[in-house]
């Protein structure tokens, strides 16, 4: 049913079991699987009137990333490989990850992104907000929100 499946990642844990399971379903569907790590852009120090001697430039600053990225999509790629998978790989920057998920989903063709949710509710998702609500509401390319079977249920006196 799926071809091209899009599995982002930002390497936590809860993003790397999510992306295993995506795996799994791929195979299921014998899809080509699509990693992907969007990294912050560089930020100019602004609070000062110069660039301190230690902060990076900003070809260290995407290299360092870069290598990160890189990291965080191997054991997406080792899976894709063992279970016999197409597999490609992308390292992207950008400051709002949710639209950038979503536009690169429908840029590069994939027809279902399998995420993760990080499962927060009230304030810290409030401040932190929803990387999974924002490509949801972004995206016209169906998403596939992956949980943790145990994963611990809000409080509700909060």
């Amino acid at each position: 049913m799926f071809k091209k499946i899009l599995l982002p990642t930002d390497g936590s844990d809860i993003s790397n079991e999510a992306a295993l399971q995506g795996i799994n379903f791929a195979s299921q569907n014998r899809a080509e699987v699509v990693a992907l790590f969007v990294a912050p852009e560089y930020q100019y120090p602004v609070s000062i009137g110069i660039i301190p001697p230690t902060y990076p430039t900003e070809e260290e600053y995407e290299d360092s990333m870069k290598k990160i990225g890189l990291d965080y999509l191997q054991p997406i790629r080792d899976a894709a490989e063992q279970a016999g998978l197409a597999y490609s790989g992308e390292i992207l920057f950008a400051n709002a990850t949710g639209p950038k998920i979503a536009s690169f989903a429908q840029s590069s063709g994939c027809d279902l992104i399998f995420m993760a949710s990080h499962g927060r509710t009230g304030l810290s998702h409030l401040l932190l907000g929803s990387v999974a609500s924002k490509v949801l509401s972004t995206c016209t390319v169906p998403v596939l929100v992956y949980r943790r079977k145990n994963a611990p249920k809000p409080n509700a006196t909060r």
